[in-house]
């Protein structure tokens, strides 16, 4: 089982409904495809186990079936659950209400030259860990608020990510079977 973390859906003017996108999951040959929340997260059944062959795959497909690039995020449910689980800020209460926490998903580990520079980012409102392959974006105003962005961070790593709040990790998690507690 894998959780897609998918880029560039539903955003940008770009809209594909869930159907549609569990039927390109299912032309894999994926089996007990689900989507989860209209955002561009898939889980789905597969024996292939080489996760970065399968990233190339959907991402080739994608791109023939929608006419775009679809950066494609692949973690296995103990991945997902070890990124709801991490405490990136201990005791700050980054991930409740009104102090957004948003976990950023990228292919490789982030190089410790990139690490670096993302910190010189933090701000009274935005703070950043890197953990791996997750980077988690604590912002305490909120997303919409902050200076920061996607793009940014995209920019500063100096390869692509996926972001998702950690609501919805929590969420992918729990349906993979895995505990989050």
């Amino acid at each position: 089982m894998f959780v897609a973390l998918l880029r560039a859906i539903n955003v940008g003017g770009r809209t594909v409904k869930m159907q549609v996108l569990r039927e390109q999951f299912e032309a894999l040959g994926f089996a007990r495809v689900a989507t989860v929340i209209a955002s561009g997260n898939v889980i789905f059944e597969t024996s292939a186990t080489e996760a970065a062959a399968l990233e190339r795959r959907i991402e080739a497909h994608l791109l023939s079936s929608l006419g775009y690039q679809v950066a494609t995020f692949l973690r296995t449910p103990e991945e997902m659950h070890a990124a709801a689980m991490h405490d990136a800020f201990p005791g700050t209460g980054a991930g409740e209400s009104g102090y957004a926490l948003y976990v950023a998903f990228t292919r490789s580990a982030v190089s410790a030259a990139a690490e670096r520079a993302l910190m010189s980012y933090r701000t009274e409102v935005d703070d950043f860990h890197v953990n791996g392959r997750e980077v988690y974006w604590a912002c305490r105003t909120g997303m919409g608020q902050s200076v920061f962005s996607g793009a940014r961070l995209e920019k500063i790593l100096g390869m692509p990510a996926t972001a998702r709040n950690i609501t919805t990790v929590r969420k992918l998690a729990a349906m993979t079977g895995a505990d989050t507690g």
